[in-house]
């Protein structure tokens, strides 16, 4: 089991920059990517970005290529998310997740945080 906790969401005004973390516990040896995902409301859960264990490989939604940057450190366990040029439709919750066996799509994820708010006032 790999544990999943975010933080950093907040209430922010359009053209700021929020990072976003994910810190992971349990059997994170067994997570071969990490990513992160939102959900807006009345919409489904999307893609937003992801990366490898060894941070070789990244993977953007065109809707965030360009203004966000995923990272990790693995001496902390810790998977971040630099969003920047930040968009009123950018507000939604976002979920990091730890997927097993690949790097997409949202289906291959196996473990989920709870959660954190990002909204972005216009």
């Amino acid at each position: 089991q790999v544990q999943l906790v975010e933080s950093g969401g907040g209430l922010v005004q359009a053209g700021v920059s929020l990072r976003l973390s994910c810190a992971a516990s349990g059997r994170t040896s067994t997570a071969y990517a990490m990513g992160w995902f939102r959900q807006a409301p009345g919409k489904q859960r999307e893609f937003v970005a992801a990366i490898v264990r060894n941070a070789a490989i990244t993977k953007y939604a065109d809707s965030v290529k360009g203004r966000f940057t995923i990272s990790r450190d693995n001496a902390k366990n810790t998977v971040y998310l630099q969003m920047n040029s930040l968009k009123p439709e950018d507000t939604a919750v976002y979920y990091c997740a730890a997927s097993r066996t690949a790097l997409y799509p949202l289906n291959e994820y196996d473990y989920w945080g709870q959660g954190t708010q990002v909204t972005v006032s216009s």
